[in-house]
């Protein structure tokens, strides 16, 4: 079945294509990036920096600062129950 302008389907091959063409060069800058970020970590371990924990702290920095304090409270507790905490 096509639609009034003749694309199988009722698809808009040509706006399919774009919006296909635009993820695929998006998904190859992501890879790129990552890379870059990988060399950075890197980078920072051959200076003697944890990459772990550095990786850690871009993951709480992202976080708002009550969602922080409520994930830093519940560890916290878990600690504690588990005899972790001093």
């Amino acid at each position: 079945m096509a639609d009034k302008k003749g694309n199988p389907g009722g698809i808009a091959a040509g706006q399919l294509r774009s919006i296909i063409e635009r993820i695929e060069r998006l998904e190859e800058e992501k890879t790129a990036l990552s890379a870059d970020i990988r060399e950075i970590y890197a980078e920072a371990k051959a200076n003697g920096f944890d990459a772990k924990a550095m990786r850690q702290i871009v993951r709480i920095r992202k976080l708002e600062p009550t969602e922080r304090q409520e994930q830093e409270a519940i560890i916290d507790l878990y600690m504690h129950a588990l005899g972790m905490a001093e």
